[in-house]
């Protein structure tokens, strides 16, 4: 799913953001991005999504490579793709369940089958009573859980997952992470960076830790 080989990033005003990355994910895992603020957590991620592009060192997502200009392959990429973002990215004066249809609409499924999806995955983060509420009149982890129902209703086979426990109270913290675990299956794999390593579970079996763009260690 994922194969990375010696991968470094260097952005065009210098910044080296990642260096000799190695990173082997398989279908159905679970990994944790763990460091500080400014790690290349982030910047990884970037990556995955086809957004950014190796500076040096190979990389196959999929099992193919990218690069700038395969908008055609880059749009495949991000159909299989389930990206849950910091600011969650959703859209003011729409519902929930309009919010989360968008985020399938270009994903070539029936109008029938997408409101159907946007259902089911609202019921699984257990906001299926808020479907007709607009967005802005939700809190801010109700945002959260609609911005992880918008990615399962497209069932994609990777979930990005970009510090999702920012912003949140412990408790509401730990209900996303367990969300987001739940997400894997035997086909889909999950991914969070976080900074916030207290509340990794200690039973989770794999940990890799970035320190200013250098991948310290990996537990399996």
């Amino acid at each position: 799913m994922i194969a990375a080989k010696n991968v470094s990033l260097q952005y065009p005003d210098g910044t080296v953001a990642l260096k000799n990355i190695n990173l082997s994910v398989k279908p159905g895992e679970l990994v944790y991005i763990t460091g500080p603020s400014g790690s290349g957590k982030t910047s990884l991620l970037k990556l995955l999504m086809a957004m950014e592009f190796p500076t040096t060192g190979t990389l196959e997502i999929m099992g193919r490579s990218y690069g700038k200009g395969q908008t055609g392959p880059i749009r495949q990429l991000r159909r299989m793709l389930g990206p849950v973002f910091q600011d969650f990215k959703l859209i003011k004066g729409r519902t929930a369940l309009e919010n989360i249809m968008l985020g399938m609409r270009f994903l070539d499924i029936p109008a029938s089958e997408m409101k159907k999806n946007a259902t089911e995955a609202l019921a699984r983060v257990g906001l299926k009573k808020k479907a007709n509420t607009p967005v802005e009149n939700l809190s801010w982890g109700e945002c959260q859980r609609i911005s992880i129902a918008r990615v399962l209703a497209r069932k994609p086979l990777l979930i990005l997952a970009d510090e999702p426990t920012g912003n949140l109270d412990r408790e509401n913290a730990l209900n996303i992470l367990e969300l987001l675990v739940g997400c894997k299956d035997e086909q889909t794999a999950v991914l969070i960076t976080t900074h916030a390593t207290h509340l990794i579970p200690a039973n989770q079996n794999r940990i890799i830790r970035l320190k200013e763009g250098v991948m310290e260690e990996a537990e399996a």
